[in-house]
């Protein structure tokens, strides 16, 4: 059975022995973000990060071994789905996964079966999977999970009332993987003249929400947006809005959309440091039919209830990123330059800046290269 994209708080406010008790239903629960950038018309472009400080632990498996991520360009950059498996007994499950207009390139723990290789994909990435038999599924159980010495967002996913799970000799709280596509988004956000940011449905289902967010110099706003038929036009918000507001009104709408409270709230820490960083992007809920088209999820046997809530991010090159991107040429200011992370050198080239710019992103891309993972 597919819950509904909404379903109401009241049904979400429940207890751990609740979501694993004796009479509870056998549910499995997906969060996952889809991550993009518009160019000047709107329309995604390709890209690569050509640089960015490792975000995952050392346990987590990658095809293949020692490959450069920042090298695969794509739309598309499918970032940390994790599922999660509720059930008021043990039980076992087959998990297939596939993205025909993508590839999968990390995951944990160990899958059965993640194709194609590396060394077939060839120029253009597509038709890929991932699978993992024999997931069981330990409600009670306490078992040890992999840690690192060093931080990683990985670990937030972690914070929640899910059954523990064994796969082969690896344990875990989730089922993760991540991946980089070929498919367009189908938000397209344009500045119109007059500053105002059109934002166009070019998909076939309604777009149920979006959030338009802006941050820069310590000071961020945001504005929400429903069900985007065709467009809509929004001025820019005012940079008034404090983060604990922000966090709290994103937990409650993920809630809404059928994530428990603690997949709400570990959802939004884990991308606490990336959603809300210096710039400017637009945040929306993905319609779960086309989630399911993107992503076929194949569960065996079919559990009692399944939610699949992902979050679309598209960052855009506003006039005011453009401003600060070229005072910060302007005055040789690195720092300012090293908060746009991984999108830096695709603006740079959008705006044609230079000397600063790739000497900042050269340093960068050695730094990061140090380690490509958190031991």
């Amino acid at each position: 059975m597919k819950v509904a994209a909404l379903v109401t708080v009241a049904t979400l406010a429940v207890s751990a022995a609740e979501l694993n008790g004796p009479n509870a239903p056998v549910a499995v629960h997906e969060w996952g973000t889809f991550t993009s950038v518009a160019g000047d018309d709107g329309e995604p472009v390709e890209w690569a990060p050509i640089f960015g400080a490792p975000d995952l632990p050392c346990f987590v498996d990658h095809q293949p071994r020692g490959f450069a991520k920042w090298q695969i360009s794509g739309l598309v950059r499918m970032e940390t789905p994790v599922l999660y498996f509720y059930s008021p007994r043990a039980l076992t499950f087959n998990v297939h996964v596939d993205f025909p207009q993508g590839v999968i390139t990390e995951w944990y723990p160990q899958a059965s079966k993640v194709s194609p290789s590396f060394k077939s994909v060839g120029p253009v990435y597509r038709n890929g999977s991932i699978e993992w038999s024999s997931v069981h599924v330990l409600p009670g159980e306490n078992l040890e999970f992999p840690t690192t010495v060093g931080a990683s967002r990985y670990y937030a996913a972690r914070q929640t009332d899910a059954a523990p799970l064994r796969i082969g000799n690896e344990q875990e709280k989730l089922i993760f993987y991540r991946g980089v596509g070929t498919f367009p988004p189908p938000l397209r956000p344009r500045y119109e003249s007059d500053g105002k940011l059109e934002i166009r449905n070019a998909g076939p289902e309604p777009i149920p929400l979006a959030i338009l967010f802006d941050s820069h110099g310590g000071k961020m706003g945001y504005r929400l947006v429903r069900g985007i038929q065709d467009r809509v036009t929004l001025d820019p918000p005012a940079l008034t809005a404090g983060f604990d507001q922000l966090r709290q009104d994103l937990i409650a709408e993920l809630e809404g959309f059928g994530l428990y409270p603690k997949e709400a709230a570990a959802m939004v820490e884990t991308w606490r440091d990336s959603w809300f960083e210096e710039g400017t992007r637009v945040l929306y809920i993905m319609p779960s039919h086309e989630v399911d088209s993107i992503l076929p999820l194949n569960l065996t046997p079919a559990p009692d209830e399944t939610t699949r809530v992902f979050v679309g991010r598209v960052e855009l090159l506003s006039p005011s990123t453009r401003q600060a991107l070229q005072d910060a040429v302007a005055g040789w200011d690195s720092a300012a330059l090293e908060k746009y992370g991984r999108f830096l050198s695709l603006f740079a080239g959008r705006l044609s800046l230079g000397g600063i710019t790739l000497q900042n992103a050269q340093a960068t891309l050695a730094r990061s290269n140090a380690k490509s993972c958190i031991p």
